[in-house]
């Protein structure tokens, strides 16, 4: 029996959920006063659990898994009583499964996301205040008196493991200290393991813009040195193990200002005026554990400014040790001085990608968000210097606007979710990503967003026939516009200046990423997209004639469960 909690307790008494109804949730009476109880109970993981929620209703749970796959699900507790609680939580199940067991935390909403319609929003009984998202790898909390607290149990399902129905025992220990912890209750969950198994996720690839200098401040390392390599290692294999198959490389940075830092990977140096050196060594090392780690592509960054290809981005030289930037800040796109570098690196560049046999899989960008015919004409003049330097290069973009699809300047637009329809109607292939937007009615995940809508998404880019994901914040823990560092678990914001939970999906750890509740929950909806495309589902398929748009599509658990269930029955029958 394998146990994500290791040390067991001893008890002056145990009851079993199967003793109570399963439509009330398992009362303890804690012997320190007439009212002092303490309520227990197991949930979905698509509703978020508040410090002052309600107590739930159900003493077991139920939940359906395919084989090679990961599900959750919360046990929580109720501390009724004027005292504080020691709880410590543990789960138990067969050889054959994996369990993990954290506490969830509170962070601060400050403000409620503007607006949405309050159906796509969750939680206003409780908002602006704290709200559950960070997943503490420790599974033990300190209750105070009329307080909530969920404990977010992970399943791993193996492709190997046996079909049926496997029983877990979810068990609290609790008392006065962690010491005292005298009393116990015991749970039961059940995982119907379905004989369906989960292929791998193709042609679809998903990535998150992290930040390599966001790594090197918060755990004060120096850039490229081994403990930040030590550390990076960790968040790269997060996002792999989080269905993010391609990997964002900062061999340039995105930014056209200079920086304190910057997270260039490729080393410049400058033999004489205008002749250029490209050290790769620190790209390869950089490709060598992404790779290790499990990414299938490789996303290069930005060789323009955001917002319309008016600058080139800044590259550093190296020089006595330090770095310099190579051209000024007011240097124009099509200035002589960056064709001249461009004309040096691209072909070196093409050759090291080649020789590292990534060439097929890397994804490339000319400017980020470069949306109106203002703009589109500094895109065209770069988009014109790549054929001519890089014929080779394909590019995507985040983009609103079709016109730079017609024209064929952008390979491969990204438009966000409420931009996407025009790309739809004219046949045009489109990702989706999200930043700052959209709000309303359409896909997202805010700290606010229901996370049976977040759950959908992996079903709706099926549906509707999107080929990748972008999104620009794993780990943005500056405030906006700045190198600032902010402090992640108080400010979700970028400093009150953007939806909550917009800037990263992924809290600082003590040596790697604590997950966060709305991260996990993308994973299964990228699962969830896995499984229709193991399972064979066309995207018209009548399973999924509900979903009519990337606003319009069934935001409830009761359908996610039902759609899952059809297409492993469907599945297991042909």
């Amino acid at each position: 029996m394998k146990s994500v909690f290791f040390l067991l307790l001893s008890t002056t008494f145990a009851l079993s959920a199967p003793q109570h109804s399963t439509l009330d949730p398992l009362i303890v009476d804690s012997g320190r006063g007439p009212d002092a109880k303490i309520a227990f109970w197991l949930q979905s993981s698509l509703k978020r659990v508040y410090p002052k929620s309600p107590a739930g209703s159900a003493a077991t749970y139920k939940l359906l898994a395919a084989r090679n796959s990961t599900v959750s699900f919360q046990a929580c507790l109720q501390n009724a009583e004027t005292h504080f609680l020691a709880a410590k939580c543990r789960a138990i199940g067969p050889d054959d499964v994996q369990i993990q067991v954290r506490k969830v935390g509170y962070v601060p909403l400050w403000k409620v996301t503007g607006e949405t319609p309050v159906s796509d929003l969750e939680g206003l009984d409780y908002s602006p205040g704290l709200v559950p998202d960070p997943l503490y790898p420790e599974p033990q909390e300190w209750i105070g008196p009329f307080e909530n607290q969920s404990f977010w149990i992970t399943v791993k399902i193996p492709a190997d493991a046996k079909p049926g129905v496997k029983p877990l025992k979810v068990s609290f220990d609790f008392g006065k200290s962690y010491a005292q912890a005298t009393q116990s209750v015991t749970l039961i969950a059940e995982i119907e393991v379905s004989p369906f198994t989960i292929k791998p996720r193709r042609d679809f690839p998903v990535t998150h813009w992290w930040r390599a200098q966001c790594i090197w401040d918060w755990y004060k390392t120096e850039p490229f040195d081994e403990q930040w390599w030590k550390i990076t290692r960790n968040y790269i294999q997060d996002l792999v193990d989080h269905g993010n198959d391609c990997i964002y490389v900062s061999m340039v940075p995105i930014s056209e200002f200079p920086s304190k830092r910057p997270p260039q990977y490729v080393i410049v140096t400058e033999s004489q005026p205008g002749v250029y050196r490209f050290d790769f060594s620190r790209v390869k090392r950089f490709l060598d554990m992404a790779k290790s780690c499990g990414a299938r592509y490789f996303e290069w960054g930005h060789l323009w400014s955001c917002m319309g290809a008016d600058h080139p981005v800044m590259i550093y030289k190296t020089e006595n040790g330090q770095l310099a930037p190579l051209w000024p800040t007011e240097t124009g796109p099509t200035s002589d001085v960056y064709k001249n570098f461009l004309k040096q690196f691209l072909p070196q560049f093409h050759d090291f990608l080649a020789k590292e046999g990534v060439f097929d899989v890397s994804y490339f960008h000319v400017s980020d968000e470069p949306n109106g015919r203002a703009q589109l004409q500094h895109y065209k003049q770069a988009r014109e210097i790549l054929r001519e330097y890089a014929p080779w290069m394909k590019v995507m973009d985040a983009l609103a606007d079709p016109e730079y699809a017609r024209q064929g300047l952008c390979d491969m637009p990204i438009p966000q979710p409420q931009d996407a329809t025009p790309f739809i109607k004219e046949g045009i292939p489109h990702w989706i990503y999200y930043c700052l937007a959209p709000l309303g009615p359409w896909m997202n995940r805010f700290l606010d967003t229901p996370l049976p809508k977040l759950r959908a998404e992996g079903m709706v880019f099926y549906k509707q026939g999107a080929q990748g994901f972008l999104h620009w914040g794993y780990n943005m823990w500056y405030f906006m516009g700045s190198e600032k560092l902010l402090d992640p678990f108080t400010d979700s914001t970028g400093g009150h200046q953007v939806s909550a939970g917009d800037p990263f999906v992924v809290y600082p750890g003590k040596e790697g990423p604590i997950d966060s509740i709305r991260w996990e929950i993308f994973a299964e909806a990228l699962q969830d997209y896995a499984i229709l495309q193991s399972a064979g589902v066309r995207p018209d398929s009548p399973v999924l004639s509900e979903i009519k748009g990337y606003a319009d599509f069934p935001k409830n658990e009761q359908w996610i469960n039902e759609t899952v269930r059809k297409v492993l029955n469907r599945a297991e029958s042909q």
